[in-house]
This record gives C-alpha cells, structure tokens and sequence, in this order.
C-alpha cells in the first residue's frame, strides 16, 4: 500500500451550544487562517470559504464566547483587517490540544481498527 493512501485517524471535534456549533474544524481552520493573514477575506480564500461565510463564522463565534474572538475592522481605504484577541488564541489552542488528546485517547482501539483495513 502506498504511503499516501494509508488509513489515517481524524478527530472532528465540535463545540456546540443547542445546536449551533461554536467550535469546530472550520473555525478552527478560519482562526489560524486569520492570525496568518490579518484579513477575513485573504483568510476565508485561503481554505476556500467566502467572505460572507467567513464573517458568520466569526460572527457565531464571537457569539458564543463571553469575549470575541476576533475583532474586524472596516474596509476602505485601509482594506480592512481581522486580528485573533487573546482568547481566540486561547481557545484555537485549547481546540488544537484537544484533537491530540483525542488521538492520544484512541491509540489502542485505532490500532486494532486499522489491522481490520485493507
């Protein structure tokens, strides 16, 4: 078997509230994206999400924390910008460590499961 098709262990974790999710792959995705770029739209491209879907995304989040997540400025003449505030790090980091944990969890019963893939 070809090492690039090797079976490989993914954990989708999401934080919901109801049934709104506040935290999860995609914002995850977004947030780092954000604190690369320092613009919602260049952001929101890069993993091939529009501007309008971007902004709801934060829009959801910042929602949902007792503190935003990212604060936006306008655009104009400046372009704009978006910048992670502390706790959106905080909790991008605290989601990152949770997804190895997840895998760290798993590591007996993924193994068993893989000796039953092809």
């Amino acid at each position: 078997m070809a090492r690039g098709n090797e079976p490989r262990l993914l954990p989708r974790l999401r934080v919901l509230q109801g049934e709104t999710i506040v935290l999860g792959p995609g914002k995850a995705d977004l947030l780092e994206a954000i604190a690369r770029h320092g613009s919602l739209r260049e952001a929101a491209g890069e993993i091939g999400m529009s501007y309008m879907r971007g902004w709801r995304l934060v829009q959801t989040m910042n929602a949902a924390f007792r503190q935003p997540v990212v604060i936006l400025s306008r655009g104009g003449r400046a372009h704009g910008g978006a910048e992670l505030t502390a706790l959106g790090h905080q909790a991008l980091n605290l989601y990152r460590s949770m997804e190895v944990e997840t895998l760290h969890a798993t590591r007996t019963s993924w193994k068993a499961l893989r000796r039953l893939l092809r």
